[in-house]
């Protein structure tokens, strides 16, 4: 009998990001992908409606890290904003997580993304907490590599 395989943890990722190597993050979340549904009625068939895949759409990644982790990805939200062929500044990105024994289990590509949203972490007088700040990256394309 095989020996049942380690549970993941949500702690051990990285987030690879083209060209941006001071990219640490403390969270990644919201990545779903939904397939649409094409409702089809046929003429003189009353009993059912037909329902056929459509379009995959995908939600943003958002991603939260520590603010003094470098400017890199707040300086490509502001190229790719500025940016009169907006093609230059897509990236593709992969969020990787490791099993116990920091061997790959998962990947997802995510191909073709850009930032859309940036926000400041809260200042707050009274807190000691770390500033934490978050991006909003969308996509156009995703695969989920198992290994």
């Amino acid at each position: 009998m095989p020996e049942p395989a380690d549970p993941l943890v949500s702690h051990q990722f990285v987030v690879e990001i083209d060209g941006i190597q001071s990219a640490r993050f403390t969270e990644s979340s919201g990545l779903q992908m939904s397939t649409d549904v094409f409702e089809y009625k046929e003429g003189g068939l009353n009993g059912y409606t037909h329902r056929l895949p459509g379009r995959v759409s995908y939600t943003p990644l958002t991603l939260k890290r520590g603010v003094a982790d470098g400017p890199e990805l707040y300086a490509w939200y502001n190229r790719f904003n500025t940016a009169a062929d907006k093609t230059t500044e897509l990236k593709n990105i992969s969020v990787v997580l490791y099993k116990l024994d920091h061997t790959e289990a998962l990947r997802w590509n995510l191909h073709g993304a850009f930032p859309t949203k940036w926000s400041s972490p809260s200042l707050v007088a009274s807190s000691s907490d770390a500033l934490i700040e978050s991006f909003e990256i969308a996509f156009a394309d995703a695969e989920v590599v198992r290994q």
